[in-house]
């Protein structure tokens, strides 16, 4: 039986990405849409042969609808997904869950009460090169590690491809960080392998919006290790960068090229050269997973412990910004 998904609006560039996932899934497809611009909502449910709502709890009110993708402004995720939950639909949902640890909790407890499934994109987490540098981190080949650097950025905001709106504090609640920076913070999470204490983090405004559009964050360790984020929109040719370094080793990715570089003193050999390692083979994506969930009654607990933490790691970075100090994320309502 086909699960039968309402879009809740195209306000993300992603949107009509995961529509097509939706598409091409044999097991599911797009059955309504509701936007908060009407005229959006309307213009992409006629693109799709689908009825448009003008009302959420309308849409949600439909029996034959199982299931939402999430893609509306971050400032309404709370809102929005508080509603799909208690209508029973299951949830997909463009990250970051939303933009405050007490928000994400709410969200993520009514989920667990009304027993739908949950999975947020974090694409990254499913790449090829992810997985191997977990391979070579459980195999112990860099010691412990002491620091660990994601970058990634491109020049959105230079050549004006992004839409005017994720320049939108209101809505977005920040800029190169919260949107692009997502994806190398719970990277940098992932690969220090432990808990952060303490965010600290620097934004810049190149361009002149409202919202950063320059950004690194530092992750603080209990064990002295570090993490550090970097997102932009103002590069043209950065690449998007993996450093993971250790007692005994160190490996880097897309320096600038897209290949897995080791080099370790646990190699068995008495002077450690570098070492190509072969990429893996991507798993199947967020979106797929979401579906396996809901068909075999299972939960994302991974995937949803990462976005809880991405989210603290955010709200964190932005009070750090904002008050220009070290922030602990043991002072973050919860």
């Amino acid at each position: 039986m086909s699960i039968k998904i309402g879009k809740i609006s195209y306000w993300h560039v992603h949107a009509w990405d995961y529509t097509k996932q939706a598409q091409e899934h044999d097991d599911t497809e797009i059955a309504a849409v509701w936007d908060e611009d009407p005229v959006r909502g309307k213009k992409a449910a006629d693109q799709l042969q689908v009825p448009f709502y003008e009302n959420l709890d309308d849409m949600l009110a439909q029996k034959d609808l199982d299931a939402v993708i999430v893609d509306a402004p971050t400032n309404m995720h709370r809102d929005v997904m508080l509603a799909v939950a208690k209508a029973g639909k299951h949830i997909f949902t463009e990250k970051v869950i939303a933009p405050t640890l007490t928000e994400v909790n709410e969200i993520v407890s009514e989920v667990e009460k009304q027993g739908v499934k949950l999975t947020v994109s974090l694409p990254r987490l499913n790449d090829g090169y992810t997985l191997a540098v977990q391979d070579i981190l459980n195999q112990d080949l860099l010691g412990k590690i002491t620091y660990v650097r994601v970058r990634l950025s491109h020049n959105g905001a230079l050549a004006g491809w992004l839409p005017e709106h994720f320049y939108s504090l209101e809505q977005c609640f920040g800029g190169a960080l919260i949107d692009l920076g997502c994806h190398p913070m719970y990277l940098t999470r992932l690969f220090l392998g432990e808990e952060v204490t303490g965010v600290s983090a620097n934004f810049g405004y190149v361009t002149g919006k409202e919202v950063e559009d320059n950004a690194a964050a530092t992750l603080h360790t209990a064990s002295g290790a570090i993490g550090v984020v970097e997102a932009g929109f103002v590069n043209s040719h950065s690449p998007f960068t993996i450093e993971v370094h250790g007692t005994e080793g160190t490996l880097l990715y897309g320096t600038p090229e897209e290949k897995l570089l080791l080099k370790t003193n646990r190699s068995g050999e008495g002077n450690p050269v570098w070492t190509e390692v072969p990429v893996r083979d991507n798993r199947e994506s967020a979106f797929h997973q979401w579906v396996g969930h809901i068909q075999n009654g299972t939960t994302a607990d991974e995937n949803i412990n990462m976005a809880i933490e991405l989210t603290r790691l955010m709200e964190a970075a932005n009070l750090s910004n904002k008050e220009g100090r070290v922030v602990r994320l043991e002072e973050l309502k919860s």
